[in-house]
């Protein structure tokens, strides 16, 4: 959380931390993940603050919807997650199918 932070309240003090600034000010797409739980005020008003620069909060939260039968199966689940938010091709089970 604590790169999230510095994220959101624009301190580029490393390479990530930087690249994410520039994403932001050129108006392109960040997706962040974010894996520690439960959130706190602050984690949530980080991630608002995120949202409203155009940044997309996606937690590493599996779905299981689609049935997972094994591990890998499940955690194919959040990396479909992420590979769709970037308009890369995904064989992935829909709500619809």
């Amino acid at each position: 959380m604590g790169t999230l932070a510095r994220i959101a309240s624009g301190i580029s003090n490393d390479l990530t931390t930087r690249a994410a600034d520039v994403i932001l000010k050129e108006r392109r797409k960040l997706i962040l993940m974010v894996r520690e739980t439960p959130y706190s005020s602050i984690h949530l008003n980080n991630m608002q603050t995120i949202t409203h620069a155009g940044g997309i909060i996606c937690p590493a939260s599996p779905s299981f919807y689609s049935n997972p039968t094994n591990f890998e199966e499940l955690a194919s689940t959040v990396i479909d997650r992420i590979l769709d938010l970037s308009n890369l091709p995904v064989q992935t089970k829909r709500w619809q199918e």
